[in-house]
């Protein structure tokens, strides 16, 4: 897979925005309670909501976030077009010598040279591709429960900051500090919630959707080549999930 541009050019951004405002004085808007208030309560609040296999799950699937899919649905639909001809000139069982790289078109068409009944396939792949769903719906929930935690636990050490200060208005010098933990505890929450764990979410969602079109391509495809459409009228049918620019570039 590729590197996601996207991904990295706005977390730099984010990050050259939030220092940039800070200005010279960085120290300032620095505060370990804050963060710990912040950060600790929030991975605690994700380990009470979620088991230790869910988040690890989650975590190896955060690095794909930084990658872009290795192929693209049109990728997908020349690989089945490819197959589509040479089974039509040389039957299904030619398509066992064909080289492919993407995991669910090659168990695709290993079913179909095995002569696996069309509708049982497409059973099995709408099996495979609820199971994935699933498993990238946790991610996406555990990704917005943070983001809801995140400025909920900034308010908490806003709430804690404001105790402090209040418990010492006899001591001037005792103020600010209490103060400014306050302020950055709800600054710290918004910028996780907002820059980090919820922008996450969203990309990981669709993914997800990009796996999901991954799918259908393949059912559709694998079942027209076992159903002798004919090639032509097959890729027609399939160039429907491109965008319009995609499908002038196909055709």
């Amino acid at each position: 897979m590729k590197l996601d541009i996207s991904t990295v050019i706005g977390l730099v951004l984010a990050i050259l925005i939030v220092f940039g405002l800070m200005g010279h004085n960085l120290g300032l808007f620095w505060s370990m309670h804050a963060f710990i208030v912040v950060v600790g309560g929030l991975i605690a609040s994700t380990f009470v909501k979620f088991s230790i296999e869910d988040i690890m799950n989650t975590m190896a699937i955060l690095s794909k976030l930084f990658k872009i899919p290795k192929e693209h649905p049109k990728e997908i639909i020349e690989q089945i077009i490819n197959c589509s001809n040479i089974a039509r000139k040389e039957g299904i069982l030619a398509l066992e010598k064909v080289q492919i790289h993407h995991p669910v078109l090659k168990t695709a068409i290993t079913f179909c040279v095995d002569g696996v009944d069309p509708a049982y396939l497409r059973e099995i792949l709408t099996k495979e591709m609820e199971y994935m769903q699933i498993r990238h719906h946790v991610g996406v929930v555990m990704f917005e429960s943070m983001g809801e935690a995140g400025p909920a636990m900034g308010m908490v050490g806003t709430l804690i900051g404001m105790v402090e200060l209040l418990s010492n208005l006899s001591n001037p010098d005792a103020i600010g500090p209490s103060m400014a933990t306050a302020l950055l505890a709800t600054m710290y929450g918004a910028i996780v919630a907002n820059i980090v764990v919820i922008p996450f979410g969203i990309k990981l969602h669709h993914y997800s959707t990009h796996e999901s079109v991954i799918y259908e391509l393949v059912m559709d495809g694998v079942q027209g080549i076992q159903r002798g459409v004919n090639p032509r009228i097959l890729e027609k049918s399939l160039i429907s999930a491109l965008s319009r620019k995609h499908r002038e570039l196909t055709a």
